[in-house]
């Protein structure tokens, strides 16, 4: 179906929002997004099953903020602020403007009729820029239990999986021996099996096979049966909505432990290192 199409019938969801958005920002991500949201820069409507369904604004103002970070290089607080003047009225936000700035952005001038956005000084008012800021792989911070939602909309081919976390058949093949990646009944995998196979090629770089990050799968395995034991009770429930407070509960539980697990990790590899 095509982005018109969905829009006519209520929005996109977030996997034709990513299909949407990566040709021009290739490093975008579902959690990205998610991200973004849990910030408060976007706001998708939910559907009665906690979808999200992105409108042609939503997807506009997605675009405004990835385009002011990687052109101006602009904080979130600073894209925050413009967002919130556009909301106010103070400033407006169109297609013709976030394209603008997308080609301003790659071109090094705006495009004649088209004004920059105000915003605070970079270094680009300053002279050239000596060097681009080093990009992180994940964003400083808690983990947000919106991050844990499973989107169930996306359903990626063995195919598809090995092209997009570039990796081979061989490598595969051992990430799922070890049980570190699952494929659904129908032999599908989702957008966490792409983070976690370019996470395993990452650590291959260190020597780390397959099999070495089997502990890691342990460790979920003990964290995640916690979790549940302590929302199975609710979800067991027979009051209204009993399985949407249980699933909000494991989410946030989850996303709680996963902080606390990389907090006693850097603490950990501190004390190991002698720090």
């Amino acid at each position: 179906m095509t982005g018109a199409a969905q829009w006519a019938r209520g929005g996109m969801s977030i996997g034709s929002v990513l299909d949407l958005l990566r040709p021009d920002f290739p490093d975008i991500t579902i959690s990205k997004i998610r991200f973004l949201e849990a910030e408060g820069l976007i706001r998708p409507e939910r559907t009665p099953s906690g979808y999200r369904r992105f409108s042609i604004a939503d997807c506009e103002r997605l675009r405004f903020v990835l385009t002011a970070q990687r052109d101006q290089y602009l904080p979130l607080k600073v894209i925050k602020e413009q967002l919130e003047a556009i909301d106010s009225g103070a400033a407006t936000l169109g297609v013709r403007e976030a394209r603008a700035r997308a080609h301003s952005g790659r071109n090094g001038a705006p495009e004649s009729g088209h004004a920059m956005p105000d915003s605070e000084p970079t270094a680009a008012h300053h002279g050239a820029r000596t060097a681009a800021p080093r990009k992180l792989g994940v964003v400083p911070g808690e983990i947000s239990p919106d991050e844990l939602r499973f989107d169930h909309e996306i359903r990626l081919t063995r195919a598809d999986l090995l092209a997009k976390a570039e990796i081979d058949e061989k490598f595969l093949a051992d990430l799922i021996r070890a049980n570190l990646i699952i494929p659904g009944a129908a032999g599908f995998f989702d957008e966490d099996a792409v983070t976690l196979a370019k996470t395993a090629k990452a650590m291959a770089e260190f020597g780390l096979e397959a099999r070495h990050l089997r502990a890691f799968k342990l460790a979920a395995d003990r964290e995640a049966a916690l979790v549940a034991q302590i929302a199975a009770p609710i979800a067991k429930s027979r009051d209204a909505g009993a399985r949407a407070r249980a699933e909000e509960m494991v989410r946030e539980l989850a996303a709680l432990s996963l902080t606390l697990h990389t907090c006693l990790v850097k603490a950990s590899v501190r004390s190991s290192l002698g720090g």
